[in-house]
């Protein structure tokens, strides 16, 4: 459930999973989204590794503001793994 998530947060979830991908989600939107259902842990090497439930994901950590089109797709498929989808998280 996304009770926990504010709207802004809800708001970078429905972005994730818009099909077709958005092109304009900024970056530090997506990382405040992923630091308030699980952890996100910078590395020395431009990436971050992201962990929600037992599912964890290594993203680039991109140049521009915005989240570029791969990292998208790979958090979508991290997050549906760990049982998020468009309307929320895991019972």
């Amino acid at each position: 459930m996304t009770e926990h998530l504010s709207s802004h947060h809800r708001a970078v979830l429905r972005k994730i999973f818009q099909h077709p991908v958005s092109h304009n989600i900024e970056w530090h939107d997506v990382l405040s989204l992923l630091e308030a259902i699980g952890t996100v842990e910078r590395r020395h090497d431009d990436k971050v590794e992201v962990t929600v439930g037992s599912e964890t994901g290594f993203f680039d950590i991109p140049a521009q503001k915005d989240t570029e089109l791969e990292a998208v797709v790979g958090i979508r498929r991290l997050l549906e793994a760990a049982g998020y989808s468009e309307a929320g998280a895991p019972d």
